[in-house]
């Protein structure tokens, strides 16, 4: 499917949309816009099959709106209409209707905060104005009540800190992520690289005042680091915190000895991610673990007093409900403090996407089963969802969602996930996100990815990021 419009801004998200409906070669979209006084005309014309369709939409545009809100609500109303169009055309809905971002909680956020609604009103504007799916819709306002942890303050900043390797690469990653044994020669000078700008970092939240809220070290796989190297990490990390965030994803690169380390360095949260505890499934996905090695990590990790969070993947090759279902029992019996619940995503890049016939169209009608069921189960159990976020080409156009149980909500991902909070990335691959709350607006500055070039070019981004934070 293809879609080109004589408005270029409108160009990207247009054809997101169209991504979503599935891979519908034989259609053409020619979409233009005019504008008469105060009233936007849409006219779009579609080829499908061969077949000329032409529609017309218009509306008269508020002119009190700001400038910039304006293009927002243009660009929302074109790809309603469009949404509208493909529905009708295609005969099928989608349970994010006309919505392609990220976070859906951001903007229903944004429709609050610009007075175009009420936050009563949330669940029954994205069901009526955008066409999202009641289930879908009833999430937003769940969530959003769940992250009153929100703090809105240019000066209070969150620390990200990327790891960007891994025991073995997943069939469904597309991370920029190094495998062990390829880059093992390589780690120690990464590591003082990586100290280096954390170093630099201290001046900036020095001369800047700033506050760190919160640490996340993720990946990759932090915990593939021995425990030497963790000590070595994290002896640079003595900020004042009051979260503190490693990923130990792999629970086959979890021991006792680097729990220890972690637990000395104030650690407070660790995630352990099985994604599925069916042994045959995960090694079809190119994970080595055992279902008794994840228990061990888990034990291990409560006895010690981290906080846990562990995630499932819905959708994964080969996995029926009956199996997903058993997953979520079992996370439900060990019942850890988090737990994410990802839909698939086939991405560009990562192995699964080059595979043939790896994903049947049914998985897909599966996968809403799973996700209802884990939603369902969860809220059940006492665990409440708190962030959630959107990826491109996720089965059924569905969702990833976190919960947490008792108060255990993890800051950083409602920060980063809402951009409400000044993020500082260090390490190959992180990006560096500057919150400017007043003016509303986002600076991103991104380190290289790779860690050769990392290495190479480290007083390089050193140096941007002192200009960036000036």
């Amino acid at each position: 499917m293809n879609v080109k419009s004589n408005v270029e801004e409108y160009q990207i998200e247009l054809q997101d949309l169209c991504k979503l409906f599935g891979d519908v070669p034989n259609i053409e979209i020619n979409v233009v816009e005019s504008v008469i006084d105060d009233k936007i005309i849409d006219d779009f014309n579609i080829i499908n099959n061969g077949i000329n369709k032409n529609y017309s939409y218009n509306y008269i545009l508020n002119n009190n709106l700001s400038e910039l809100r304006k293009k927002s609500y243009r660009k929302r109303q074109v790809k309603n209409f469009l949404y509208l169009i493909l529905s009708k055309e295609l005969n099928k809905t989608l349970p994010w209707g006309s919505l392609t971002g990220v976070r859906p909680t951001k903007f229903a956020r944004d429709l609050v905060e610009n007075g175009e609604i009420k936050e009563y009103l949330i669940a029954e504007s994205l069901e009526k104005d955008y066409y999202v799916s009641k289930d879908r819709a009833k999430l937003i306002p769940m969530i959003i009540k769940n992250q009153r942890c929100i703090i809105r303050n240019d000066n209070l900043i969150d620390l990200y800190v990327n790891i960007p390797i891994c025991p073995s690469r997943c069939l469904y990653c597309s991370f920029i992520s190094n495998e062990i044994n390829k880059v093992k020669d390589k780690v120690d000078t990464y590591l003082d690289c990586l100290i280096k700008e954390i170093d630099a970092v201290k001046d900036i939240v020095r001369n800047k005042s700033y506050i760190v809220r919160t640490i996340y070290i993720g990946g990759g796989t932090p915990s593939v680091l021995t425990a030497k190297q963790l000590d070595k990490l994290l002896n640079s990390l003595n900020f004042p915190v009051s979260e503190f965030t490693v990923e130990c994803g792999r629970p086959d690169t979890i021991t006792d000895e680097k729990l220890n380390v972690l637990k000395k360095h104030n650690v407070t949260r660790i995630s352990i991610n099985p994604q599925t505890f069916c042994e045959a499934t995960s090694k079809r996905i190119g994970r080595k673990q055992k279902n008794s090695q994840v228990l061990e990590a888990y034990s291990l990790a409560l006895q010690k007093g981290f906080v846990v969070n562990m995630d499932i993947i819905a959708g994964l090759p080969g996995e029926k409900f009956g199996i997903f279902k058993r997953t979520m029992n079992t996370l439900l019996e060990l019942y850890p403090h988090n737990i994410t619940v990802h839909t698939l995503s086939i991405k560009r890049g990562s192995l699964l996407a080059n595979l043939n016939n790896s994903v049947e169209k049914d998985d897909e009608k599966n996968v809403f089963k799973m996700v209802e069921y884990a939603e369902k189960t969860l809220i059940e159990n006492g665990y409440k969802p708190y962030y959630i976020y959107r990826q491109k080409n996720q089965l059924a156009g569905l969702e990833n969602v976190g919960y947490f149980r008792d108060d255990n909500v993890c800051i950083f991902n409602i920060d980063s996930m809402e951009e409400t909070n000044t993020v500082i990335g260090v390490g190959a691959g992180a990006i560096s996100k500057r919150i400017f709350n007043i003016e509303n607006r986002i600076e991103r500055l991104p380190n290289v990815k790779f860690i050769e070039d990392y290495i190479a070019r480290i007083d390089e981004m050193i140096e941007k990021k002192k200009e960036f934070y000036k």
